[in-house]
């Protein structure tokens, strides 16, 4: 498995360091602390299981990315308020919803290194929990007195449920284009990161203008971001992110890894392909040898490829906004989650 770990790392890395993430954790502090004294408040039940299901997947050592980028919008376009706070707050509690979800969806045992909640309470508690949040979500979206936040927030709720659906037909289907495949992540994944920074441009009320750049850094963003987990998943890197090697492999999820590896292969592996991730016939050492063809065709590092150049265009959608260090710890978020697939 080491080969394709060597192959991703072929790359000349981005310049911005892995303290990225930190700078932007520093930057947004504060206004994360409330953001924090938020969620605890509004995870607040009289039955206990809610808080003590969700506080075991809120409090399991995320980066919070989606409300930094929230938070670090505001400081992007001065934005003195404090609607961002609950705003962001809402943000994570439709992400963390959409994970007790989707773990219960994908019947995985394990995230961010932790035993699911879905494998410690069940699948029935863990779904309804979901539900809580996203009911909290709606009703901080309600408190931020604009239809157009409302609207955005609820939409993005929507086309996530949408895009795990898509997802789901798309399933052990090889011959997946390229474009379905990024009208999946797209919708299940960047449009919450493009809505976390987009009402931000609407409760600042800057125009249009600025809606629009902080919609498609979040979006182009969003779409990078997936693509990196989407390689990593096959990298010995995923190991130290505490996921598990292969995830999408034994679950038969077709990726563009995948779908590009099924299209450059001979026929002995188209077979091999169809066997293990249509018919989901996988022995052992099926999945060592599924890295070894996406190494071969090289589709690990087409996909980095891939979100390096997504990434590209979220940069450039900041150049609408003047230099400060807001911009520029945005600018460099970019790198870090490319990075991650070094």
């Amino acid at each position: 498995m080491s080969s394709n770990v060597v192959n991703m790392r072929d790359h000349k890395q981005p310049a911005a360091d892995k303290e990225a993430i930190d700078r932007l954790q520093a930057m947004t502090a504060d206004d994360m602390q409330l953001v924090n004294e938020t969620i605890l408040k509004r995870m607040d039940s009289p039955v206990a299981l809610i808080p003590e299901l969700a506080g075991h997947l809120i409090s399991s050592g995320g980066k919070r990315l989606r409300p930094m980028l929230t938070l670090a919008s505001a400081k992007l376009v001065g934005y003195e308020g404090k609607r961002h706070i609950g705003l962001a707050a809402a943000v994570e509690f439709i992400h963390t919803a959409t994970l007790l979800h989707d773990d219960v969806v994908d019947e995985s045992n394990m995230r961010r290194g932790k035993k699911t909640a879905n494998l410690i309470w069940g699948n029935q508690p863990t779904v309804l929990v979901g539900d809580f949040l996203f009911s909290r979500s709606f009703e901080l979206m309600v408190e931020s007195d604009s239809l157009r936040v409302l609207k955005i927030l609820a939409n993005a709720a929507a086309v996530i449920t949408e895009g795990e659906v898509l997802q789901l037909t798309t399933a052990n289907d090889l011959t997946t284009s390229e474009e379905k495949y990024l009208e999946v992540i797209t919708a299940k994944t960047a449009v919450l990161f493009a809505a976390a920074c987009e009402v931000v441009g609407v409760v600042s009320e800057q125009g249009a203008e600025v809606e629009s750049g902080l919609e498609a850094y979040g979006r182009y963003l969003g779409i990078a971001f997936q693509l990196v987990d989407d390689a990593l998943d096959y990298s010995a890197k995923q190991a130290t992110l505490g996921k598990e090697i292969g995830d999408d492999f034994r679950e038969g999820k077709v990726t563009l890894p995948t779908i590009l590896a099924y299209r450059r292969g001979s026929e002995e592996e188209q077979k091999f392909w169809k066997s293990t991730m249509e018919r989901r016939k996988q022995a052992e050492g099926d999945l060592e040898k599924a890295i070894d063809l996406l190494s071969q065709h090289g589709t690990l590092n087409d996909t980095i490829e891939r979100a390096r150049h997504y990434g590209n265009m979220a940069k450039d959608s900041l150049a609408i906004f003047r230099d400060s260090p807001a911009k520029k710890a945005l600018i460099d978020i970019v790198d870090f989650c490319v990075m991650r697939a070094y």
